[in-house]
């Protein structure tokens, strides 16, 4: 039997919201060993775009009817949030590797299951954190591991503003599992990459006080203490009147400052002397994200998003809820025994 050379893949998802399940195809196609061969979605007007666009790629109105009768290897779930956990389970449950889009799905039960069944199964698991990438995150991250401002000690991050959330299931809380996980995914990831410690506890406080024609809250924090003393506080809003910086960073020799400028503010100490100087973001690199799977799937090359990873991401949302219905009691997440 011949080495591997190629991996067939299909596209679970190909709404026209972001137009990312092309996004995805795209990606997949650019790797040069990842080839398109199916796509499936509900609407057969996403279908027919998949067909135009895709040229002899087949396509399904249902998972279950993909995975009866087509062959393929990995399957890209870009679909409500509320539905990545079932849609992942019968993939991974059928032998097929998965990405499925951030955030990785609503609950801590649901990602366990989802690790568990990989495990099972033999296959892989990750979750589409591309902003791991991002230009403006890996030059903060890059100015954080050259030591310029120390140890971090305090974080705040904002994300929102003023304004109605649009009438789609990103608004809706029973689908997209309320404010916090949209970018609130993307916002947590790169905070659990520049405090390397386990989380001690969250905090959360959850608002619902003028968008009453959706289901989402208006306004949530989450109060994250870390295992060698570091906080961190995230919020997201749409009834902040005024803004905030994006990142507020404190270390013990100096601080960040970004307010998603193109550039960002370091604050540092040169022979007692107070300095400040302005970095501008690097370029993003999305597609480091397929060449690692491409790589991983075909070449045993660590993958760069590992799913017990984003099960931490999706702990901190869902404990931060559980917090703010109990009174704002600091609580311990799963996973992060010392």
């Amino acid at each position: 039997m011949g080495r591997v050379t190629e991996v067939r893949c299909a596209v679970i998802g190909y709404g026209g919201a972001f137009n990312m399940g092309k996004h995805h195809a795209d990606m997949m196609e650019r790797t040069g060993v990842m080839k398109v061969v199916a796509v499936c979605d509900v609407d057969p007007k996403r279908l027919e775009a998949a067909k135009s666009e895709l040229p002899g790629v087949r396509t399904y109105l249902s998972v279950d009817e993909l995975l009866a009768k087509e062959d393929f290897d990995l399957a890209a779930i870009v679909t409500p949030h509320n539905t990545h956990a079932p849609l992942a389970l019968k993939c991974l449950k059928a032998g097929k590797h998965v990405i499925v889009e951030k955030p990785m799905c609503l609950t801590v039960k649901e990602a366990t299951a989802m690790i568990e069944a990989a495990k099972q199964k033999g296959v892989m698991l990750t979750v589409y954190h591309n902003r791991h990438w991002d230009g403006d995150f890996m030059a903060i991250r890059e100015v954080v591991e050259a030591g310029l401002i120390g140890e971090i000690f305090h974080v705040e991050m904002f994300g929102g503003g003023y304004h109605r959330p649009g009438p789609w299931w990103r608004s809706d809380k029973a689908i997209s599992g309320g404010l916090f996980y949209d970018w609130g995914a993307h916002y947590l990831w790169w905070l659990l990459q520049l405090i390397p410690h386990p989380i001690q506890s969250v905090v959360g406080a959850f608002h619902k006080l003028k968008w009453h024609d959706v289901t989402n809250e208006d306004h949530v924090q989450a109060i994250i203490r870390f295992a060698n003393g570091t906080i961190a506080d995230v919020q997201f809003s749409t009834i902040a009147a005024a803004g905030k910086p994006r990142w507020f960073i404190l270390g013990t020799e100096g601080a960040i400052v970004d307010r998603w400028e193109g550039k960002f503010s370091v604050h540092y100490f040169v022979n007692g002397i107070r300095a400040e100087t302005q970095v501008p973001y690097k370029e993003s690199r999305w597609f480091e994200f397929y060449r690692n799977v491409a790589n991983h799937l075909l070449h045993g090359e660590e993958l760069a998003i590992k799913p017990e990873q984003a099960r931490r991401v999706i702990a901190i949302m869902e404990y931060a809820e559980r917090s703010a219905k109990q009174g704002g009691k600091a609580l311990p997440i799963p996973y992060e025994q010392l």
